[in-house]
Protein backbone atom coordinates (compact mmCIF):
# COMPACT_ATOMS: atom_id res chain seq x y z
CA UNK A 1 0.00 0.00 0.00
CA UNK A 2 1.29 3.46 -0.89
CA UNK A 3 1.36 6.65 1.18
CA UNK A 4 -1.32 8.14 -1.07
CA UNK A 5 -3.58 5.14 -0.46
CA UNK A 6 -2.97 5.40 3.29
CA UNK A 7 -3.84 9.10 3.24
CA UNK A 8 -6.98 8.43 1.19
CA UNK A 9 -8.14 5.77 3.66
CA UNK A 10 -7.42 8.20 6.49
CA UNK A 11 -9.54 10.84 4.74
CA UNK A 12 -12.42 8.38 4.41
CA UNK A 13 -12.07 7.29 8.03
CA UNK A 14 -11.99 10.84 9.38
CA UNK A 15 -15.00 12.02 7.41
CA UNK A 16 -17.02 8.83 7.64
CA UNK A 17 -16.60 8.43 11.40
CA UNK A 18 -18.52 11.63 12.17
CA UNK A 19 -20.54 12.38 9.05
CA UNK A 20 -23.57 10.05 8.99
CA UNK A 21 -22.33 8.03 6.01
CA UNK A 22 -20.47 5.07 7.65
CA UNK A 23 -16.69 5.00 7.72
CA UNK A 24 -16.63 1.18 7.75
CA UNK A 25 -18.77 1.02 4.62
CA UNK A 26 -16.74 3.59 2.73
CA UNK A 27 -13.44 2.00 3.78
CA UNK A 28 -14.66 -1.34 2.46
CA UNK A 29 -15.78 0.35 -0.74
CA UNK A 30 -12.43 2.11 -1.13
CA UNK A 31 -10.54 -1.15 -0.66
CA UNK A 32 -12.70 -2.85 -3.26
CA UNK A 33 -12.08 -0.02 -5.74
CA UNK A 34 -8.32 0.11 -5.01
CA UNK A 35 -8.04 -3.70 -4.86
CA UNK A 36 -6.48 -3.60 -1.38
CA UNK A 37 -6.53 -6.78 0.69
CA UNK A 38 -8.44 -5.94 3.87
CA UNK A 39 -7.48 -9.18 5.63
CA UNK A 40 -3.72 -8.67 5.71
CA UNK A 41 -1.88 -7.93 8.96
CA UNK A 42 -0.70 -4.53 7.75
CA UNK A 43 -4.27 -3.49 6.90
CA UNK A 44 -5.58 -4.68 10.27
CA UNK A 45 -2.94 -2.56 11.97
CA UNK A 46 -3.81 0.42 9.79
CA UNK A 47 -7.45 0.07 10.90
CA UNK A 48 -6.38 0.26 14.54
CA UNK A 49 -4.06 3.21 14.02
CA UNK A 50 -6.51 5.24 11.94
CA UNK A 51 -9.06 4.95 14.69
CA UNK A 52 -6.44 6.39 17.01
CA UNK A 53 -6.44 9.30 14.58
CA UNK A 54 -10.20 9.81 14.93
CA UNK A 55 -9.94 9.54 18.71
CA UNK A 56 -7.65 12.61 18.77
CA UNK A 57 -10.29 15.17 17.63
CA UNK A 58 -12.84 13.70 20.07
CA UNK A 59 -10.33 14.24 22.87
CA UNK A 60 -9.58 17.81 21.72
CA UNK A 61 -13.10 19.06 21.06
CA UNK A 62 -14.60 17.66 24.24
CA UNK A 63 -11.54 18.16 26.46
CA UNK A 64 -13.48 20.10 29.10
CA UNK A 65 -15.96 17.25 29.48
CA UNK A 66 -13.18 14.65 29.71
CA UNK A 67 -11.30 16.69 32.32
CA UNK A 68 -14.43 17.03 34.42
CA UNK A 69 -14.92 13.26 34.24
CA UNK A 70 -11.36 12.70 35.46
CA UNK A 71 -11.76 15.19 38.31
CA UNK A 72 -15.22 14.08 39.42
CA UNK A 73 -15.75 10.50 38.16
CA UNK A 74 -18.38 9.64 40.77
CA UNK A 75 -20.69 12.60 40.37
CA UNK A 76 -20.17 13.26 36.66
CA UNK A 77 -23.48 12.54 34.94
CA UNK A 78 -22.05 12.37 31.41
CA UNK A 79 -19.61 9.64 32.42
CA UNK A 80 -22.48 7.64 33.92
CA UNK A 81 -24.51 8.03 30.72
CA UNK A 82 -21.54 6.91 28.61
CA UNK A 83 -21.17 3.79 30.75
CA UNK A 84 -24.88 3.07 30.48
CA UNK A 85 -24.80 3.60 26.70
CA UNK A 86 -21.90 1.16 26.31
CA UNK A 87 -23.83 -1.74 27.88
CA UNK A 88 -26.50 -2.25 25.18
CA UNK A 89 -23.79 -1.93 22.52
CA UNK A 90 -21.89 -4.76 24.16
CA UNK A 91 -25.09 -6.81 24.46
CA UNK A 92 -25.83 -6.38 20.73
CA UNK A 93 -22.29 -7.50 19.89
CA UNK A 94 -22.52 -10.58 22.13
CA UNK A 95 -26.01 -11.42 20.86
CA UNK A 96 -24.87 -11.19 17.23
CA UNK A 97 -21.89 -13.41 17.98
CA UNK A 98 -24.21 -15.95 19.62
CA UNK A 99 -27.06 -15.88 17.10
CA UNK A 100 -25.37 -15.26 13.73
CA UNK A 101 -23.39 -18.16 12.32
CA UNK A 102 -23.14 -18.55 8.54
CA UNK A 103 -20.60 -20.34 6.36
CA UNK A 104 -18.11 -20.54 9.20
CA UNK A 105 -18.42 -16.90 10.29
CA UNK A 106 -19.90 -15.68 13.55
CA UNK A 107 -21.45 -12.33 14.47
CA UNK A 108 -20.73 -9.25 12.40
CA UNK A 109 -17.73 -10.96 10.78
CA UNK A 110 -20.35 -12.43 8.42
CA UNK A 111 -20.44 -9.04 6.66
CA UNK A 112 -16.66 -8.54 6.60
CA UNK A 113 -16.09 -8.70 2.84
CA UNK A 114 -18.79 -6.16 1.92
CA UNK A 115 -21.36 -8.47 0.32
CA UNK A 116 -24.17 -6.73 2.29
CA UNK A 117 -22.80 -3.23 1.76
CA UNK A 118 -25.47 -1.94 -0.64
CA UNK A 119 -28.30 -2.92 1.70
CA UNK A 120 -26.46 -1.41 4.67
CA UNK A 121 -26.15 1.95 2.89
CA UNK A 122 -29.89 1.84 2.22
CA UNK A 123 -30.58 1.08 5.91
CA UNK A 124 -28.60 4.17 6.91
CA UNK A 125 -30.51 6.23 4.33
CA UNK A 126 -33.80 5.14 5.92
CA UNK A 127 -32.47 5.93 9.42
CA UNK A 128 -31.59 9.48 8.39
CA UNK A 129 -34.99 10.04 6.79
CA UNK A 130 -36.65 8.79 9.98
CA UNK A 131 -34.58 11.22 12.01
CA UNK A 132 -35.73 14.18 9.91
CA UNK A 133 -39.35 12.95 10.01
CA UNK A 134 -39.32 12.75 13.83
CA UNK A 135 -37.87 16.25 14.12
CA UNK A 136 -40.49 17.68 11.75
CA UNK A 137 -43.33 16.06 13.73
CA UNK A 138 -42.32 17.98 16.84
CA UNK A 139 -43.56 21.22 15.28
CA UNK A 140 -41.25 23.60 17.11
CA UNK A 141 -40.56 21.42 20.14
CA UNK A 142 -36.76 21.43 20.45
CA UNK A 143 -36.60 18.26 22.53
CA UNK A 144 -35.20 17.55 25.97
CA UNK A 145 -32.10 19.38 27.14
CA UNK A 146 -29.95 16.57 28.54
CA UNK A 147 -29.19 12.93 27.85
CA UNK A 148 -31.04 10.71 30.31
CA UNK A 149 -30.96 6.99 31.04
CA UNK A 150 -33.52 6.13 28.35
CA UNK A 151 -31.65 8.13 25.70
CA UNK A 152 -28.34 6.50 26.68
CA UNK A 153 -29.82 2.99 26.48
CA UNK A 154 -31.51 3.56 23.12
CA UNK A 155 -28.45 5.28 21.63
CA UNK A 156 -26.27 2.43 22.88
CA UNK A 157 -28.58 -0.06 21.19
CA UNK A 158 -28.40 1.87 17.92
CA UNK A 159 -24.62 2.01 18.24
CA UNK A 160 -24.74 -1.78 18.31
CA UNK A 161 -26.70 -1.76 15.05
CA UNK A 162 -23.97 0.53 13.69
CA UNK A 163 -21.53 -2.39 13.94
CA UNK A 164 -22.97 -3.58 10.65
CA UNK A 165 -20.53 -2.28 7.99
CA UNK A 166 -22.26 0.36 5.90
CA UNK A 167 -24.64 1.35 8.71
CA UNK A 168 -23.45 4.68 10.09
CA UNK A 169 -22.65 4.64 13.81
CA UNK A 170 -23.19 8.39 14.14
CA UNK A 171 -26.34 8.36 12.02
CA UNK A 172 -27.80 5.45 13.99
CA UNK A 173 -27.05 6.93 17.40
CA UNK A 174 -28.38 10.38 16.44
CA UNK A 175 -31.61 8.68 15.37
CA UNK A 176 -31.69 6.89 18.72
CA UNK A 177 -31.29 10.17 20.57
CA UNK A 178 -33.92 12.00 18.55
CA UNK A 179 -36.33 9.08 19.03
CA UNK A 180 -36.11 9.52 22.82
CA UNK A 181 -36.74 13.27 22.70
CA UNK A 182 -33.28 14.82 22.31
CA UNK A 183 -32.74 17.57 19.79
CA UNK A 184 -30.28 16.77 17.01
CA UNK A 185 -27.53 18.92 18.50
CA UNK A 186 -27.60 17.15 21.88
CA UNK A 187 -27.87 13.76 20.20
CA UNK A 188 -24.90 14.51 17.93
CA UNK A 189 -22.67 15.71 20.78
CA UNK A 190 -23.37 12.62 22.86
CA UNK A 191 -23.00 10.40 19.78
CA UNK A 192 -19.51 11.75 19.12
CA UNK A 193 -18.52 11.30 22.76
CA UNK A 194 -19.86 7.73 22.67
CA UNK A 195 -17.27 6.93 20.02
CA UNK A 196 -14.42 7.37 22.52
CA UNK A 197 -15.10 4.40 24.85
CA UNK A 198 -15.95 2.24 21.83
CA UNK A 199 -12.67 3.14 20.13
CA UNK A 200 -10.62 2.68 23.31
CA UNK A 201 -12.19 -0.68 24.09
CA UNK A 202 -11.73 -1.95 20.57
CA UNK A 203 -8.16 -0.67 20.43
CA UNK A 204 -7.30 -2.66 23.56
CA UNK A 205 -8.87 -5.83 22.18
CA UNK A 206 -7.39 -5.52 18.71
CA UNK A 207 -4.04 -4.27 20.02
CA UNK A 208 -3.76 -7.39 22.17
CA UNK A 209 -4.51 -9.64 19.19
CA UNK A 210 -2.08 -7.68 17.02
CA UNK A 211 0.69 -8.02 19.59
CA UNK A 212 0.12 -11.75 20.03
CA UNK A 213 -0.04 -12.38 16.28
CA UNK A 214 3.01 -10.28 15.47
CA UNK A 215 1.14 -7.70 13.39
CA UNK A 216 3.28 -4.85 14.74
CA UNK A 217 6.22 -6.23 12.78
CA UNK A 218 4.26 -5.78 9.55
CA UNK A 219 3.20 -2.16 9.95
CA UNK A 220 3.55 -0.07 6.81
CA UNK A 221 5.05 2.92 8.63
CA UNK A 222 4.68 5.80 6.18
CA UNK A 223 1.19 4.87 4.89
CA UNK A 224 0.07 4.36 8.50
CA UNK A 225 1.42 7.74 9.63
CA UNK A 226 -0.26 9.41 6.66
CA UNK A 227 -3.55 7.66 7.47
CA UNK A 228 -3.42 8.66 11.16
CA UNK A 229 -2.61 12.30 10.41
CA UNK A 230 -5.27 12.69 7.74
CA UNK A 231 -7.89 10.87 9.84
CA UNK A 232 -7.17 13.19 12.79
CA UNK A 233 -7.40 16.40 10.75
CA UNK A 234 -10.46 15.43 8.73
CA UNK A 235 -12.13 13.97 11.81
CA UNK A 236 -11.69 17.28 13.62
CA UNK A 237 -13.15 19.19 10.69
CA UNK A 238 -16.03 16.72 10.36
CA UNK A 239 -17.01 17.03 14.04
CA UNK A 240 -16.87 20.83 13.92
CA UNK A 241 -18.89 20.85 10.71
CA UNK A 242 -21.57 18.53 12.07
CA UNK A 243 -21.92 20.39 15.38
CA UNK A 244 -22.31 23.66 13.48
CA UNK A 245 -24.92 22.49 10.97
CA UNK A 246 -26.72 19.54 12.57
CA UNK A 247 -29.60 21.60 13.94
CA UNK A 248 -29.99 23.59 10.72
CA UNK A 249 -29.90 21.09 7.87
CA UNK A 250 -31.93 18.10 6.79
CA UNK A 251 -30.12 14.77 7.03
CA UNK A 252 -32.06 13.85 3.90
CA UNK A 253 -29.15 15.12 1.79
CA UNK A 254 -26.89 12.48 3.29
CA UNK A 255 -29.75 9.99 2.90
CA UNK A 256 -30.06 10.75 -0.81
CA UNK A 257 -26.32 10.21 -1.32
CA UNK A 258 -26.39 6.88 0.53
CA UNK A 259 -29.52 5.71 -1.30
CA UNK A 260 -27.88 6.34 -4.69
CA UNK A 261 -24.64 4.70 -3.54
CA UNK A 262 -26.48 1.67 -2.17
CA UNK A 263 -28.56 1.18 -5.31
CA UNK A 264 -25.52 1.52 -7.58
CA UNK A 265 -23.60 -1.01 -5.49
CA UNK A 266 -26.50 -3.49 -5.62
CA UNK A 267 -26.83 -3.07 -9.39
CA UNK A 268 -23.12 -3.78 -9.79
CA UNK A 269 -23.46 -6.83 -7.56
CA UNK A 270 -26.39 -8.35 -9.41
CA UNK A 271 -24.87 -7.66 -12.82
CA UNK A 272 -21.69 -9.46 -11.81
CA UNK A 273 -19.33 -6.48 -12.04
CA UNK A 274 -15.68 -7.42 -11.69
CA UNK A 275 -14.23 -6.97 -8.20
CA UNK A 276 -17.62 -6.49 -6.53
CA UNK A 277 -18.41 -9.21 -3.95
CA UNK A 278 -21.40 -11.39 -4.79
CA UNK A 279 -24.55 -10.99 -2.71
CA UNK A 280 -23.79 -14.08 -0.63
CA UNK A 281 -21.91 -14.91 2.56
CA UNK A 282 -18.42 -16.14 1.61
CA UNK A 283 -16.97 -19.33 3.05
CA UNK A 284 -14.58 -18.67 5.93
CA UNK A 285 -10.96 -19.63 5.49
CA UNK A 286 -10.43 -19.84 9.26
CA UNK A 287 -12.59 -21.18 12.03
CA UNK A 288 -15.44 -19.04 13.29
CA UNK A 289 -14.74 -17.45 16.61
CA UNK A 290 -11.02 -17.12 15.84
CA UNK A 291 -9.18 -13.92 16.77
CA UNK A 292 -9.52 -12.78 13.17
CA UNK A 293 -13.31 -13.22 13.20
CA UNK A 294 -13.70 -11.56 16.58
CA UNK A 295 -11.42 -8.71 15.54
CA UNK A 296 -13.50 -8.11 12.42
CA UNK A 297 -16.63 -7.67 14.51
CA UNK A 298 -14.90 -5.32 16.91
CA UNK A 299 -13.65 -3.11 14.09
CA UNK A 300 -17.21 -2.26 13.14
CA UNK A 301 -18.14 -1.39 16.70
CA UNK A 302 -16.73 2.09 16.25
CA UNK A 303 -17.02 2.53 12.48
Amino acid sequence: MTVIQGALLGLIQGLGEFLPISSSGHLLLARIVMNIDGDGAAMKMLDILMHVGTLIPVAIIFWKEWMDMLRHPVRNRTLLMLIIASLPTLLVYLAAKKLISLNGYEGFAVFDNGWFLGVSFLITAVFLLLCDWIVRRRKGDQGTKDVGILSAIVMGFFQGIGMLPGVSRSGSTILGGVTTGLDKDKAARFSFMMSAPAILGSMLMEGKDALEDGYFDQIAVLPSLAGIAVAAVTGYLAIRFMLRIISKIHLGWFSLYLAVLGIVFLVLQFTGASGIPAFAVPAAESAAGSPEAVSAGLRYLFS
